[in-house]
């Protein structure tokens, strides 16, 4: 019998971060980071933080993270670096379909790169959204469907080849529906993060405040 999707996903994942080398680079992401620092600290949620590059950061900045992935892998590496920092982490390896946490628990959720399976992307962030406080924020950078073009010149770049995995803002307005809207682009982006990220990427940016009531 043949490995599942989802097996196969997660083989995917530990074999990229089975190297020494932090895949994405150990500095956080230029757009979390930004934003992240005009919030008051306080709990964070990091689904898909791999090495935990943006989750070690929000740390240092004196929030309460939980940092998730897949990945085994990905875990060792990102308590090292968590520990190389000098800040906690608590970081949990699993698959987001089959974990819950208490309802309305984080301020704040950041999902950078989280590329989920293409059928279960839309459920994925409105489960999300249920573990966000009233009025919390959601930081979200990810590739958007013009991101193929950027690939086809560049590999190196990064990002899925499956389109249903990219995403559009009409599809970011639907999962995040009744949000108060801070930012919703599509933009190109320079990108030099580790040896994965390298290179010009068409991105969604979204900063969404979930509503207060």
């Amino acid at each position: 019998m043949g490995q599942s999707f989802d097996e196969q996903y997660k083989n995917f994942w530990d074999s990229r971060y089975s190297s020494e080398e932090y895949v994405y680079g150990k500095q956080p992401n230029e757009f979390f980071k930004e934003q992240l620092l005009k919030l008051t600290p306080g709990s964070i949620l990091m689904p898909a933080d791999g090495e935990a590059r943006n989750g070690v950061f929000a740390a240092e900045q004196g929030w309460k993270v939980i940092s998730m992935d897949l990945s085994i892998e990905a875990k060792g590496k990102a308590l090292q670096l968590a520990k190389e920092r000098q800040v906690v982490l608590d970081y949990i390896v699993g698959d987001l379909e089959h974990l819950d946490f208490e309802k309305a628990s984080f301020d704040a959720i950041g999902l950078i790169f989280a590329h989920f399976p293409a059928d279960k992307k839309s459920a994925l962030h409105k489960k999300l959204t249920t573990y966000l406080k009233p009025g919390g924020t959601v930081i979200f950078e990810a590739y958007s469907k013009g991101h193929l073009k950027q690939i086809d010149k560049n590999p190196q770049v990064g990002g899925p080849r499956d389109i249903d995995m990219l995403f559009s803002k009409e599809e970011i307005s639907a999962d995040f529906e009744g949000y108060e809207v801070l930012m919703l682009e599509e933009m190109d982006v320079w990108q030099n993060e580790g040896i994965r990220h390298v290179g010009e990427g068409t991105v969604i940016r979204f900063i969404g405040r979930k509503p207060a009531k």
